[in-house]
């Protein structure tokens, strides 16, 4: 059997989805499933077993000789929270005792990283284990993934295989219980429709202008085929990064949700909120050489092909992964 932990939330759903369009359905899904927003995330999946994220950890020690491969992908992600005994809870704490059981009863396993590790990118964004002491999140969120990227590297004992996956900005089915936390794409497509125009942040550096500001944007669909990648090729442990390798500025986003629409584009700017402006990445690009030297070779969707299949194929359509 396989674990997906984080299941009803956006990444871990369309990672279930993914496993049943591979053929599994030997799956233990995993998160708290008292979030009646996320119901329609997981209820046309097929798994063979729900476990609340409070009682998964007693579970599984009990049960892991039964589990093939682990993925843990459920955390808080909120960039905004910044009461630090969350993070410490639900995203430090939690995916080490994962760890653990892994490591102990020689489990395979997937973690979900982020970019959010790399901070204001003045170390770049090589996902060498060389660099990574170097990083400076600029938010308690990056703060715990990276805390637990170090954990990890100085671990004597760990799973067969491992796998932290830095995340850079993904977006596509499956986010509508995130509200503000969603993707750009989803809030446009939704201003779009209410307003005829959208909204994006001026920027507060003399460096980029309005709506110029870069980042990484890569499709929840690549994100489950490299996923899927790991479940079925034998490759190297590490830390790897997982975007397209190619930013964007959020102007060009924008573009693409207009064009994917059918409607003349109209862009307003504003300012920035303060309490995330000090905090905020202007710039992210993913270096995706050691995935692709691990033999990962599909091509990923560039940003207009992926926000024409979301918009079309599942935010007009409301329909999930």
């Amino acid at each position: 059997m396989i674990v997906v932990t984080g299941a009803a939330g956006f990444i871990g759903s369309c990672m279930v989805s993914k496993l049943n369009k591979i053929g599994r359905k030997d799956i233990i899904i995993v998160d708290d499933f008292k979030n009646n927003a996320k119901k329609k995330n997981y209820s046309n999946l097929q798994f063979a077993k729900k476990i609340e994220r409070k009682e998964f950890i007693y579970w599984f020690e009990r049960n892991a000789s039964k589990i093939e491969f682990v993925y843990h992908l459920g955390a808080r992600t909120d960039t905004t929270e910044f009461d630090w005994k969350v993070f410490l809870e639900l995203n430090l704490n939690y995916s080490k005792n994962i760890w653990r059981i892994c490591s102990f009863k020689s489990i395979p396993l997937v973690y979900a990283s982020s970019a959010a590790t790399y901070g204001d990118g003045n170390n770049g964004y090589d996902d060498n284990h060389i660099t990574t002491p170097k990083l400076k999140p600029l938010n308690p969120y990056g703060r715990s993934k990276h805390d637990f990227d170090l954990w990890v590297l100085k671990q004597e004992n760990s799973p067969p295989f491992w796998a932290g996956l830095k995340f850079f900005n993904v977006y596509g089915p499956n986010e509508y219980h995130k509200k503000r936390m969603a993707s750009v794409i989803f809030h446009s497509f939704n201003q779009i429709n209410e307003t005829g125009k959208v909204k994006l942040f001026r920027s507060h550096r003399p460096d980029y202008e309005d709506g110029m500001q870069l980042r990484d944007f890569v499709y929840v669909k690549d994100l489950v085929s490299v996923m899927t990648f790991f479940l079925e090729q034998e490759v190297s442990s590490g830390i790897y990064n997982l975007g397209t390798g190619k930013a964007r500025s959020f102007y060009d986003l924008v573009l693409a949700t207009f064009n994917a629409i059918g409607k003349e584009p109209n862009i307003e700017f504003i300012d920035m909120p303060e309490d995330i402006r000090d905090k905020y990445q202007y710039f992210t690009e993913a270096k995706m050489n050691k995935l692709k030297d691990a033999g990962y070779n599909q091509e990923f969707y560039s940003l207009e092909e992926g926000v024409k299949d979301y918009v079309q194929n599942f935010l007009m359509t409301k329909l999930y992964y």
